[in-house]
């Protein structure tokens, strides 16, 4: 569960595209252990923040320190190594079609590992159970359902056996039954495997379920960071209103 150690330490992150500035001078730590909501409008940048968690992306100034190593100086070399403790579920779980579902997660161990054939087969079948899926080792990806996919996908994501994973959109289109499986599998990952959750979603049911805190995206900034009690106890109105639903006209997305 979440410590008081920061794995993640953030500071004047800024990120702009053009002449639109996206973040603005973020200052953030995410502790070791804890699941953390970013949520937003649509258009706020949030999953513009998770992709530098990675170094996907680079922001235009400030750092990103993970584990006492600021990922924004390096290199794609150099960041092999970082993206094996960093895994990320894509929003639309970015599964390879010609790959059976075997194939598909025992990839990145193919890549990065030196393991026998019976080594992945115990992996692929170990993480297969974990996102409640044993068995379909021999389907591809087109004869899965949505939901299926997604899970397939972060058996993929957990096959390095990762310190932490990003979620975008984790719930995007699918029925509430499959996004509270979906919740349920985030909140069994840091339980079970100690895995450190950042979490961008609009899906407020599941940002309920699993987030130790949520942090607030407006204007290229964090208006709130902190617990569910602290947002509901506060007397901001934007964040009230979004809380409850009524994103109204600012959300232009």
């Amino acid at each position: 569960m979440a410590t008081d150690r920061a794995l993640f330490q953030i500071r004047g992150l800024s990120k702009a595209y053009r002449d639109r500035k996206v973040l603005d001078n973020l200052d953030f730590d995410i502790y070791a252990g804890e699941c953390l909501v970013i949520l937003g409008l649509s258009g706020s940048g949030k999953s513009v923040t998770l992709r530098q968690l990675n170094g996907l992306e680079k922001p235009d100034s400030g750092s990103v320190v993970f584990d006492g190593i600021d990922i924004s100086a390096l290199t794609e070399r150099q960041l092999q190594p970082i993206r094996k403790r960093i895994a990320m579920l894509f929003q639309g779980g970015a599964l390879f079609d010609s790959m059976t579902v075997y194939e598909n997660i025992a990839f990145p161990l193919r890549e990065h590992e030196e393991l026998s054939e019976d080594e992945i087969a115990e992996v692929v079948s170990r993480k297969l159970e974990t996102v409640r899926l044993s068995g379909i080792e021999d389907k591809v990806p087109s004869a899965l359902s949505g939901g299926m996919k997604k899970r397939v996908a972060l058996a993929r994501s957990l096959a390095m056996d990762p310190e932490v994973v990003l979620f975008d959109e984790p719930t995007t289109g699918l029925d509430p039954m499959t996004s509270a499986t979906i919740g349920q599998l985030i909140l069994s990952t840091r339980v079970d495997l100690g895995v450190t959750s950042i979490v961008v979603t609009h899906d407020l049911g599941l940002a309920r379920t699993v987030a130790d805190r949520i942090a607030f995206l407006d204007h290229g900034r964090f208006r709130f960071l902190g617990t569910w009690a602290e947002a509901e106890s506060g007397d901001d109105q934007l964040l009230a209103d979004f809380l409850a639903g009524r994103e109204g006209e600012r959300d232009v997305a």
